[in-house]
């Protein structure tokens, strides 16, 4: 059965009936897991394998935030705690060996902790760049405010997804730094000229194009299209995410059932992919919203599918690691992190 362009999200800890019913019956391309879905180690394994059961697909991809910091979906006591991005901003300025490493140690021991679940695609990582007076909503999850530190940042912890098998989401393209509002319940809008836009925010994208899947963000860019955000401007799409910046992977938006979006569920949806994202995201497990998606995105194909294909074939088997070593090694990198701001 084909899949249909869409990833979604579920109630609980296990599939209800009507769940399961729904996901046979629409084929989402993959699935993406938040704490409400999250108890143990165990629970956590056995939905995922009942996930693609449900699907018939032992491949189909299963997704998470997990970034460290405020944004992670897996916690103690059952998962280890992770830094935020900004630590690593911290130690590139001392050292951007020390900065990279820790990077790379971060999401290597985090990719670790996914493929034991049988979770393959991890939500990051993040390039956009804040700014003075931006909204909190990014803060500290960022590496920098220079989008050259941000890119290698970005880049160093892309390898150590892929080191351990995990498939990154480069977010939010092209850029959620400098919004002024959190998206999760109204539109912000960016009044930066083009030229500022392209030398900075866009800049951090550009040498991550190549990744295999991207986010966008719910931001209006009013030097490019002051009557849509990012996600649902087919001017943004092409001419910056796939022309500027150049990325040529799957591209998903953010939650389709954030405040920032107007407009019904389905008009949301029909708009994501009339601007020209293969893959529309729902996260909130309201199973009515779930059939909305699910009505107004089209089968996987043309172009989409290919995308869809290839980010899921570059998916790496995980290296040998020595996860003790490799923890030690980052702690030690986040305690010197602090000494150096203290």
């Amino acid at each position: 059965m084909s899949k249909r362009a869409f990833i979604t999200g579920i109630s609980g800890l296990e599939l209800n009936a009507a769940e399961r019913e729904f996901i046979r019956t629409e084929q989402p391309w993959g699935f993406i897991l938040f704490k409400r879905n999250v108890e143990t180690p165990a629970q956590v394994a056995l939905l995922v394998r009942d996930l693609r059961e449900t699907v018939n697909d032992v491949g189909a991809p299963i997704l998470i935030d997990q970034e460290g910091g405020r944004v992670q979906r897996l916690g103690p006591p059952n998962w280890p705690a992770y830094p935020a991005g900004a630590v690593f901003g911290a130690l590139y300025d001392i050292d951007p060996a020390l900065g990279l490493t820790a990077a790379r140690l971060s999401s290597r021991l985090i990719a670790d902790d996914l493929t034991g679940l049988g979770v393959t695609v991890d939500c990051l990582p993040l390039a956009d760049v804040p700014v003075e007076g931006a909204d909190a909503v990014i803060g500290d999850r960022a590496y920098g405010t220079e989008a050259t530190k941000v890119a290698a940042i970005a880049r160093a912890v892309t390898e150590g997804l892929e080191q351990g098998g995990v498939l990154p989401v480069l977010k939010h393209i092209p850029g959620h730094g400098r919004a002024t509002a959190d998206t999760h319940f109204r539109l912000p809008e960016v009044d930066a000229s083009r030229e500022e836009l392209e030398r900075t925010d866009f800049a951090a994208f550009q040498p991550l194009a190549d990744l295999p899947m991207a986010m966008t963000a719910h931001v209006v860019f009013s030097a490019l299209d002051p009557a849509h955000p990012a996600t649902t401007s087919a001017t943004i799409i092409k001419q910056v995410i796939r022309g500027v910046i150049g990325f040529q992977g799957l591209l998903m938006s953010d939650d389709v059932s954030m405040n920032a979006l107007t407009g019904s569920i389905a008009e949301r949806t029909r708009a994501i992919i009339a601007a020209g994202c293969d893959m529309v995201l729902h996260c909130n497990g309201n199973l009515d919203e779930m059939r909305e998606v699910a009505r107004e995105t089209p089968e996987l194909s043309a172009e989409a599918l290919e995308r869809a294909n290839r980010a899921l074939a570059s998916r790496q088997v995980p290296l040998p690691f020595d996860r003790k070593a490799a923890r030690a090694r980052l702690d030690a990198l986040i305690d010197r992190a602090g000494m150096a701001g203290a």
